[in-house]
């Protein structure tokens, strides 16, 4: 068993929800969560995340959405653990190295998607470079509301899922 997840199984409800929460940002996740312990490994973790991210409530995505910084800027909101503020940074590093126009392209591709859908643009940033993700929000932006509320949940599930990865090995 992980040493994390052994420390994690024994903390009182409240600092486990605390603990876990910055891996996905839904407090109805981490609570859920919390009340599956305990976890002897982390494949039984990572597919019980999955199990529980899918039946969420469409508002509970919204709030682990909420988050997140927007692509392309380091602000992350008041409410984020800091944490997940550091995770965000992290998997936004490849932006940050992006040149002025790509920058620039992704603001106002970012403006235009919260305009369109409501919320801000989630994409697993990991890996992919600046212009990869412009390409992708452009191509987001031509989805319908549900199939992008869909995609923008199944990014969330993997940024998730690279969390709890990260985490376990802290």
């Amino acid at each position: 068993m992980s040493h994390v997840l052994d420390r994690w199984n024994c903390l009182s409800t409240e600092e486990a929800v605390t603990e876990i929460l910055p891996c996905c940002g839904s407090k109805a996740w981490a609570g859920k969560m919390v009340a599956r312990r305990p976890f002897s490994e982390e494949a039984t973790l990572l597919a019980a995340s999955d199990e529980i991210w899918r039946n969420l409530t469409e508002a509970d995505w919204m709030e682990a959405f909420q988050s997140h910084p927007r692509i392309g800027e380091s602000k992350t909101p008041q409410s984020a653990p800091t944490q997940s503020a550091t995770w965000s940074k992290q998997e936004q590093q490849s932006v940050t190295a992006a040149g002025d126009a790509v920058k620039i392209a992704l603001a106002e591709a970012n403006r235009q998607y919260e305009r369109r859908f409501g919320h801000i643009f989630i994409v697993c940033a990991t890996g992919k470079s600046g212009l990869e993700i412009l390409e992708i929000l452009r191509c987001r932006l031509e989805n319908d509301q549900q199939t992008e509320l869909r995609e923008a949940a199944e990014q969330q599930r993997q940024i998730t899922q690279i969390r709890l990865k990260r985490w376990l090995t802290a």
